[in-house]
């Protein structure tokens, strides 16, 4: 069972609480200060170059009032040359909920970037362990969930901790009896994904409100929508292949046969309504309607076994974006939408998807042709190095992609929506380099 903590002393530690792993003192009062009002939620605007985005409720901007708030963090292991530091080791690489930033856990603590404009905003190092496992932010606030990892683990792999970088304190945490996969954030919702369990979480008051039993989830497989007041959830089932799909709006569950194969990977459009998997197969991507589960579309990544290391909507939802262990990530155009499924004999020669289909030309044969040839391939694709895994999201600018690999790069790129083909790299930076300066 999660329990609820406090902490009263700034945080990093350079001298952690030997006893904080039996959490002596959990906190009996539910509304506890871990809560994440607007005067909370302080904008990483406050003290970046990052554009604020007014379309994002979530991240008002709030006026600086303390000198002190959001400055270039430093901590003692920082005292040290940045050239005679070897790098961090990366340990996670995630995208915040609008793509606009991302967080980086290291065996050392975490840092968090821009994308455009490429820009460190801000890092927590420690002197001893530090290890983070996961991190994952709130928009662009300054509340984040962390969770220990690698060999020398900040924080016990069962905790999650709730970290206000305002506050320069933990508020709060919460323990569970195994280890905790992945972290989702909502703005009104907490949810912790264990590998056979999910809890779901109210933010203001850390009531829970549902558990969740699935198949084995090493990865922590788990997405949520963003929409205000539209909850959707996706976890996997209790089958091999199998989604299962919570809309907390309409108290209603749904469970799609997405592969035959285990599920790898997938995606949520913000709004919840289009869903997009793969499995460890990885040769395909199917596109669903969450509502009813129907099956909208369907494209091939490549002939070969691949493992997916992510998915990707555009914000519109007009393209998919997928990157694999063979080094390339593809974009795909989608001819869905989150009503009715689209099928092939509804095309004609008057529509435009239609026309600009990489497989329209074998139409006409489609019934006597392998399943192999009628595939929908990518639009556009980008080669990468082989050997690292790589996670993509589309960026703010209109068609681009971002790309981050385990190895530390980051790649902007381009793609041309009309011609498709190799996509044009616009930037390159190696973010684990300790004499990059940004």
């Amino acid at each position: 069972m999660a329990t609820l903590s406090e902490y009263s002393s700034p945080w990093p530690d350079p001298n952690p609480d030997p006893n904080l792993n039996s959490n002596p003192n959990p906190n009996p009062n539910p509304n506890s200060d871990f809560i994440p009002s607007d005067d909370q939620l302080r904008n990483l605007d406050s003290y970046s170059s990052m554009s604020q985005d007014q379309s994002d409720p979530f991240s008002p901007a709030i006026p600086n009032t303390n000198p002190n708030f959001h400055t270039p963090l430093s901590s003692p292991s920082e005292s040290t040359s940045p050239a005679s530091a070897p790098p961090p080791s990366l340990l996670h690489l995630s995208f915040n909920q609008d793509h606009g930033c991302f967080a980086a856990g290291t065996d050392h603590g975490f840092q968090i970037y821009n994308c455009d404009p490429f820009r460190e905003i801000f890092r927590r190092d420690f002197d001893r362990g530090g290890g983070i496992g996961v991190v994952e932010m709130l928009f662009r606030c300054n509340i984040l969930a962390l969770v220990g990892g690698g060999p020398d683990p900040q924080y016990p792999l069962n905790k999650v901790m709730i970290w206000d970088d305002h506050q320069s304190r933990c508020i709060g945490e919460l323990s569970f009896r195994s280890e905790v996969r992945s972290v989702k954030l909502r703005r009104d919702r907490i949810v912790v994904v264990l590998e056979q369990k999910i809890f779901v979480y109210n933010f203001a008051d850390l009531k829970l409100l549902h558990q969740i039993e699935t198949i084995s989830n090493p990865k922590g497989l788990c997405a949520v929508s963003q929409v205000t007041g539209s909850l959707v959830l996706v976890c996997p089932g209790l089958q091999k292949g199998q989604v299962r799909v919570e809309h907390y709006g309409s108290k209603r569950t749904k469970f799609i046969m997405a592969h035959d194969s285990r599920i790898a990977c997938f995606a949520l459009t913000q709004d919840g309504q289009l869903l997009a998997t793969a499995s460890t197969k990885g040769t395909l991507v199917r596109i669903f309607n969450t509502l009813d589960g129907t099956l909208l579309q369907e494209v091939r990544r490549g002939a070969d076994r691949a493992e997916i290391y992510s998915l990707a909507f555009s914000s519109n939802a007009q393209w998919l974006a997928v990157s694999s262990d063979k080094g390339t990530v593809h974009v795909f155009n989608l001819k869905v939408n989150s009503g009715s499924p689209r099928t092939d004999n509804q095309r004609t020669s008057s529509d435009p998807s239609f026309t600009s289909s990489p497989t329209s030309s074998l139409s006409f044969i489609k019934g006597v042709l392998p399943k192999y040839f009628s595939s929908e391939w990518s639009v556009a694709q980008f080669r990468l190095v082989e050997g690292s895994a790589y996670i993509v999201a589309f960026g703010h600018q209109k068609n681009t992609v971002v790309i981050l690999g385990m190895d530390g790069s980051f790649y902007r790129c381009e793609f041309d929506p009309v011609n498709g083909g190799e996509m044009t790299q616009i930037e390159y930076h190696n973010f684990l380099k300790p004499e990059a300066v940004f």
